[in-house]
């Protein structure tokens, strides 16, 4: 199973294969199979395994107050309720079992138990964030950078300074996430308007990344430009 290339439409997927993703044995292959979980399904198995029922009822209400109901949205309400309950319980432990499952969504909740934790600095917050940056699943690196963004807006000649050294990592996941995270615009969240308005700043970021031999990383380094040229089209002319 692990080979396996995943279906093309939610209704292609095997039911011995859904029902192995809802219940965390197996992550997702694709986006089609990632936009399948019922990740209410998966929550109740992972709390049921490791004695936290009763966190069930309160995360499933905060998924029900969401004005809008999408993998994503859902994502942010169940990480963002495991890390209110984790403080409220004293639940240290339910954040490495996370952050360490199997199940690619469940790390992804990880993601925001990390980018909304205002309990840490920048410097914490980008450290702890690292390793699912890495993450060898493209859900997993997409969230990691969207839970952490609205801190690295609201700190970012800090974050810009730190993610500098993140240019010269071997990774190229790590790499790319350093330029993905900064992007002026971005895809699925908040625009940072400073670097909407003065992307000079992010030349530390790019100018290492310029010549990257990844195409990932290309790719990424290209889409902060293209943002960047929606406001300031003259200067990424002169940039390129």
């Amino acid at each position: 199973m692990k080979e396996r290339k995943g279906a093309r439409s939610i209704k292609d997927i095997p039911i011995d294969i859904l029902n192995s993703l809802n219940r965390g044995e197996l992550e997702t292959v694709n986006l089609t199979e990632w936009l399948a979980v019922d990740q209410k399904m998966l929550l109740e198995h992972l709390l049921t395994e490791h004695n936290r029922k009763e966190y069930y009822i309160p995360l499933v209400e905060k998924i029900s107050r969401l004005k809008k109901q999408t993998v994503n949205t859902v994502n942010e309400a169940i990480g963002t309720g495991i890390l209110e309950l984790s403080a409220k319980h004293n639940d240290h432990e339910i954040i490495s079992v996370i952050l360490k499952h199997p199940a690619d969504l469940i790390r992804c909740w990880s993601a925001y138990t990390i980018g909304r934790n205002d309990q840490v600095t920048i410097e914490e917050m980008l450290e702890q964030i690292r390793e699912l940056a890495a993450d060898k699943h493209f859900g997993v690196r997409e969230i990691s950078w969207m839970a952490v963004r609205p801190a690295i807006a609201k700190n970012l000649s800090e974050s810009l300074s730190i993610l500098t050294d993140w240019t010269k990592a071997e990774d190229d996941h790590i790499r790319r996430f350093a330029s993905e995270s900064t992007r002026p615009r971005g895809v699925w969240c908040a625009h940072i308007e400073e670097l909407k308005q003065n992307p000079e700043s992010g030349l530390i970021i790019l100018e290492p990344l310029r010549s990257d031999p990844s195409k990932y990383v290309q790719d990424s380094v290209g889409n902060w430009l293209n943002d960047a040229s929606k406001s300031q089209p003259v200067w990424v002319k002169k940039y390129l």
